[in-house]
């Protein structure tokens, strides 16, 4: 698995093993029992790793592996779910948040479940996906619900080895090691599929669809593993798969070997929101960049009054959308005005509550009871009832009967629109509002009659 070597390695991963937002650690579906247990001693403060490795520890700052356990948007919505549930399935997939966006404090004992009192959590595990646990990993016990094996060292009077993608640097701080997966995209993968705890139901497949996508090719020449997206962008360069994904020379840590790659450790996937909340504009700019590089739009007249509208998933290793596809939000808006610049059709624009319409076209997961209902809170979920996402490389078409022939001056627009939440379900919280969450252009297409 690992060749150990004395070597500087740069905290590569801190959280590779979980982009946006779910797993970092679970126990097997129908167990409960922590796989690991460790001190809280045992776990090193990320600003101790920042004292060398300044440039990636400011990368990780106001990433969403660092905001994964103050996300407000995760802890109020976790607790609102968790609300007024009795059956024991349903309790137990609600209090398994904290394994993924807590893991340092669930391994270590606190917070074990959502209904801590959260506010109470150690100022390490607060710090959410984090170098040394991300570091500290050593296998994959299984490829769901985050099977890292962990082996920690005893603190900074002790740090233990840590592991990463270089064999040649020599360590002052930590001895170290070279780790095959974590250049694996199963360091990610055993976090980004999820399956509810206790009914196994898929609540999220990131790394399945990417397995069984183009990108997991046999030739090293083509294939692209999540590293080789999410770990390659910085400002200016979104690394998506439909654009160009130069490597990121220099150093690891100050004083470091000049190395042709240092993977980035920005972690940006499609949430631009809560990167802002916490002032990290730039997380938010790149996650915007992200989304526009990830999918092309196409509009043709059908007849006199149908409108084609297609979607290409060009850009993404994954589905579009992907991660949890029952909360996602990939939608279109179609929009007709008059040559005054009046509206004569619209379908897919949000109301005055920033909720979408119920004929919105979307592409998304439904979730199920097992008894054939939808249901919102992924808790309850034992089936899945349909799933329209578009895989990677492929199209989706959708027709719009535009109610009206367009005239001369006439101006049809279609857009391709992210959120990561339903403002729907947002309103529903108790206490301040929250949102509304940013709405993201992805493509945009317009036809002049």
């Amino acid at each position: 698995m690992y060749k150990k070597q004395r070597i500087r390695v740069a905290p590569i991963c801190c959280g590779l093993a979980f982009l946006c937002v779910l797993l970092v650690w679970a126990v097997p579906v129908g167990a409960a029992a922590r796989e690991n247990s460790f001190e809280l001693d045992q776990f090193i403060d990320p600003e101790t790793c920042g004292a060398c490795h300044d440039e990636i520890m400011a990368q990780w700052e106001g990433s969403l592996h660092n905001l994964s356990h103050k996300d407000p948007i995760y802890t109020r919505v976790a607790k609102f779910f968790r609300e007024g549930l009795t059956d024991a399935g349903h309790i137990e997939e609600a209090e398994s948040c904290v394994k993924c966006h807590t893991p340092v404090g669930f391994v270590t004992g606190f917070p074990t479940k959502v209904s801590d009192d959260l506010s109470k959590t150690p100022y390490v595990p607060a710090q959410g996906i984090q170098c040394d646990y991300c570091h500290v990993a050593v296998d994959v016990s299984r490829m769901y619900n985050n099977g890292l094996v962990l082996s920690p060292g005893q603190g900074e009077d002790d740090p233990g080895v840590k592991y990463g993608p270089f064999d040649d640097a020599e360590p002052d701080f930590h001895d170290a090691a070279f780790s095959k997966l974590h250049t694996d995209s199963k360091i990610c993968g055993t976090c980004h599929d999820v399956k509810h705890v206790s009914f196994g139901t898929d609540l999220e497949t990131t790394y399945t669809e990417w397995k069984n996508s183009p990108y997991n090719s046999s030739d090293p020449e083509t294939h692209v593993s999540c590293q080789g997206c999410h770990m390659y962008q910085r400002p200016g360069v979104p690394a998506t798969g439909s654009t160009p994904r130069p490597k990121n020379p220099g150093s690891a840590a100050a004083g470091a070997k000049q190395r042709p790659h240092i993977f980035t450790h920005n972690f940006v996937g499609a949430n631009s929101g809560v990167p802002a909340m916490f002032n990290a504009e730039d997380k938010s700019a790149m996650a915007v960049e992200r989304l526009k590089h990830a999918a092309d739009l196409f509009l043709v007249m059908t007849d006199a009054r149908t409108a084609r509208v297609v979607v290409t998933n060009t850009g993404a290793g994954h589905s579009l959308p992907t991660g949890l596809g029952d909360l996602r939000q990939v939608w279109i808006e179609v929009v007709l005005t008059d040559r005054a610049g009046k509206t004569v059709f619209q379908t897919g624009v949000p109301d005055n509550n920033n909720e979408l319409p119920e004929n919105t076209v979307m592409f998304k997961v439904t979730l199920g009871d097992g008894l054939g209902n939808p249901v919102i809170n992924m808790a309850k979920a034992k089936e899945i009832l349909s799933d329209t996402r578009i895989p990677v490389g492929k199209s989706a078409a959708r027709l719009f009967n535009l109610k009206a022939t367009p005239q001369k001056g006439y101006t049809l627009t279609a857009r391709l629109l992210y959120r990561s939440m339903p403002q729907k379900i947002l309103n529903q919280l108790p206490g301040p509002a929250l949102g509304p969450l940013p709405v993201v252009e992805m493509a945009a297409v317009q036809k002049t009659f």
